[in-house]
């Protein structure tokens, strides 16, 4: 019994024997009139048992089994250990047929130190520009050279509406004229062609640190869409961030579908 519960046995106690009154009772106990003269009708019966709670050392009716639990934490060090919470809840309904509560999750990764970091965002705050009204009015595109799949780093170029936010995007061996090339054909072969293109200042896109012609700037001129470079890298968030989504979550599930070469996860995209 704790502190709490023996205080409320000798309160209800005073009340039996006639030393305290229900409303001054029910004020020291923060409980309503009704709810003392019901504590003492159970004192009055079964003495000062009544104060433990009904299911007071019984098993929730809704507890996963220890054998879960273990088979989960088995599964994050040897199966999922580069998994964030969010995709492992995924992971595990899809691929296992296990169902956890997020909270629940947290904690048994707490338990075995088996957590994901988040990345440290920046500490500048800045105001996030809003998306453009309609799709096909502004498309946003970069590639992001990474060690996406086996040891060497490859590049996946990306284009994304910015109204959206669908992407489109391949694995190239790096970021070259002919990979935007063949992503931009891909996705006007789907979805038709667009206003304007917001990218950074490479060379690629005809920007200051282009060394010849870009045919990117020529095949875009023609096409009658019109470039936008962005001034910083915040400037085309919200390509960024899809590839700090792809970085957490492409990454563990190409390893997870045994993907280690660039057909394939092509493929898989």
């Amino acid at each position: 019994m704790d502190s709490k519960a023996q205080l409320t046995v000798d309160i209800i106690a005073k009340v039996a024997e006639g030393k305290m009154s229900i409303v001054n009772a029910a004020k020291l106990l923060n409980k309503s009139s009704r709810t003392i003269e019901r504590y003492l009708q159970k004192y009055q019966k079964i003495g000062i048992q009544f104060v433990v709670h009904q299911n007071s050392g019984k098993s929730p009716v809704n507890k996963i089994s220890d054998a879960v639990k273990r088979a989960v934490q088995v599964l994050i060090k040897e199966k999922y250990f580069d998994v964030n919470l969010a995709h492992l809840r995924e992971l595990l309904d899809v691929n296992e047929k296990i169902q956890v509560k997020r909270e629940t999750l947290r904690s048994w990764a707490h338990e075995i130190h088996h957590v994901k970091r988040a990345k440290r965002r920046r500490s500048q705050a800045r105001k996030r520009r809003e998306r453009m009204a309609s799709p096909g009015l502004l498309l946003q595109m970069d590639g992001s050279p990474h060690r996406w799949f086996g040891d060497k780093k490859s590049c996946l170029i990306a284009i994304i509406d910015d109204a959206t936010s669908e992407v489109h995007a391949e694995f190239f061996k790096s970021e070259t004229t002919l990979g935007c090339l063949k992503v931009l054909r891909d996705y006007i072969d789907k979805k038709g062609l667009f206003k304007a293109l917001y990218v950074d200042r490479a060379g690629i896109f005809g920007g200051p640190k282009q060394c010849n012609f870009s045919q990117m700037q020529r095949a875009c001129n023609e096409l009658g869409i019109e470039i936008i470079f962005a001034n910083s890298p915040q400037g085309k968030g919200r390509i960024e961030r899809s590839f700090d989504t792809f970085q957490d979550r492409l990454i563990p599930e190409l390893r997870l579908n045994k993907v280690k070469d660039m057909d394939g996860a092509n493929r898989y995209l």
